[in-house]
């Protein structure tokens, strides 16, 4: 017979969930939707209140209400979609080559002894070469036309997309290539049922510094000979002075850089559904 009484049972069930309150006090609670804009905003509302107070000069730096309406103004007068295509064409173009070379480099690498004596070495190099140090080499090798830049965004998108996928590949529990022995499993079902399924979280950590990587390489490439990108029209708007212009290019590259980062997010969540961890 249980001889507790009712205080002693509610005693010994508080006891016993101690743990997962203790838990549940260091675990983070997800974020509802469109919190993470909070810290931008609140810059923002700063930035405009500076400006209306007199603290921030126009001429060195627009206030974001000015940008926004010279922003309209660009769109209505047709002067800003057409540098906004030319940019994202280079930009996206950049990112497609740089993530599927390094997806393959880093499943060759990571999958292989063969591949990583060949191959690591090599990125690991061009980890260290900045991407703009190849500026000059490249122009000499493929013009300063738009082949060069959309070559020096490929460069960079692969070498985070390489070091994440690699590192997750490398990471992969031995005990599921054990598994895979045992079941058999040929190498193409290896890499489909296995590799590919255990290397997605660094695979999404890199898409995700690629999309931001990709537009921070173009603001200095569409400097070099361009007569059309968001770059190009910064780049004018310096010489005659125009911040408001300035400050329209860099909204643009920021809601782009937000726009791509959400996006990769949502496929993430969608990919990996079947993980359970503090964000999730």
């Amino acid at each position: 017979m249980n001889d507790m009484t009712p205080e002693r049972e509610s005693v010994a069930a508080w006891q016993s969930d101690r743990p997962q309150r203790r838990l549940a006090r260091l675990t983070p609670a997800k974020l509802p939707r469109g919190t993470r804009l909070l810290g931008p905003l609140i810059v923002l509302a700063l930035w405009e209140g500076a400006s209306q107070l007199g603290f921030l000069s126009p001429y060195t730096l627009a206030a974001p209400s000015t940008a926004v309406a010279t922003g309209i103004a660009m769109v209505a007068d047709g002067t800003l979609l057409p540098h906004l295509a030319a940019s994202a064409a280079r930009a996206y173009s950049g990112l497609l080559l740089g993530v599927i070379a390094g997806l393959v480099l880093a499943l060759a690498s990571g999958l292989t002894r063969t591949g990583e004596m060949l191959l690591d070495g090599l990125v690991q190099v061009k980890r260290a070469v900045p991407t703009l140090a190849l500026i000059p080499l490249v122009i000499l090798w493929l013009g300063i036309g738009e082949t060069m830049k959309v070559f020096l965004i490929f460069t960079a998108v692969l070498v985070p997309v390489y070091i994440n996928t690699h590192a997750a590949l490398r990471g992969i529990d031995m005990g599921h290539v054990e598994l895979a022995r045992t079941l058999g499993l040929t190498r193409a079902e290896f890499i489909r049922k296995v590799a590919l399924p255990g290397a997605l979280p660094g695979f999404f950590v890199s898409l995700r510094l690629a999309v931001t990587l990709c537009w921070t390489s173009l603001v200095v490439l569409e400097l070099i000979n361009t007569q059309t990108g968001i770059g190009y029209l910064m780049n004018r708007a310096r010489d005659w002075g125009q911040t408001d212009i300035i400050v329209v290019g860099i909204f643009i590259y920021a809601a782009l850089g937000l726009l791509s980062d959400a996006v990769v997010r949502a496929v993430e969540a969608r990919a990996l559904s079947w993980r359970r961890s503090i964000g999730s």
